[in-house]
């Protein structure tokens, strides 16, 4: 399940950009581009907390799929 959630949000992270990207063709710079690229950054940040491993090579994702 862990799977499918850092799934969908690396691809609603990259669709926030793709939105920011067509946002900025469109209309120019604007406020809610740069807040979809940073909404976007912060779904990243968060999926590689969750997922980059430390120093003995656990991660968040690892440690919750072996606490069951």
């Amino acid at each position: 399940m862990l799977n499918a959630i850092l799934s969908i949000a690396m691809l609603s992270a990259f669709l926030l950009l793709y939105g920011a990207w067509k946002r900025w063709r469109r209309e120019g710079v604007s406020q809610q581009m740069w807040l979809m690229v940073a909404a976007a950054l912060v779904v990243f940040a968060n999926v590689a907390i969750w997922v980059v491993p430390n120093e003995k090579g656990q991660s968040l994702a690892t440690g919750a799929v072996d606490q069951r």
